[in-house]
């Protein structure tokens, strides 16, 4: 049975709005979305940019592997249920696509997870400051969708 579980849920690193205290957390603790349980912290055994865009200031992780920073986040293990909402949260795969990749945990094991990244986008965007930790800032405020006036895959290039 615990194999069966296991089975049901995925491994999701996330760097930016998801992680607790970010404007976005919210969404991993709403019990209608589903299960979500934090198994810890962990950085990206890859580099990636890492880079705030947009005029909603939004964390972008760009698909462009051994740019950048080792990128710091947190560890979820989801159920199908979060799996599928989180997917809406990042509109995949339209904006957002997904792939798994090694996640270094805090005690120096190598783990598998999933993470959204941005595979199209301008190239003027990794010439914004790179990033190996998000977090929200009341100078850079991110907009959560609900007030966008524009689709923020509309605005990559502001």
């Amino acid at each position: 049975f615990r194999t069966m579980l296991r089975m049901a849920t995925r491994r999701v690193f996330v760097y930016g709005t998801l992680k607790k205290g970010e404007p976005n957390h919210h969404w991993l603790t709403r019990v209608e979305n589903g299960q979500a349980s934090f198994l810890g912290k962990g950085t990206t055994a890859v580099k990636f940019p890492l880079v705030v865009g947009t005029r909603y200031n939004i964390p972008f992780l760009l698909a462009r592997p051994g740019e950048g920073n080792h990128i710091e986040g947190e560890v979820y293990e989801v159920d199908v249920s979060m799996f599928a909402k989180l997917d809406q949260l990042e509109d995949y795969p339209q904006y957002y696509d997904r792939e798994e990749q090694a996640i270094l945990t805090e005690d120096n094991k190598t783990i598998q997870c999933w993470l959204y990244l941005i595979r199209n986008f301008p190239e003027k965007l990794l010439s914004n400051q790179m990033l190996s930790s998000y977090h929200n800032t009341p100078e850079k405020p991110y907009s959560e969708k609900s007030v966008r006036t524009i689709p923020a895959r509309e605005d990559l290039s502001y």
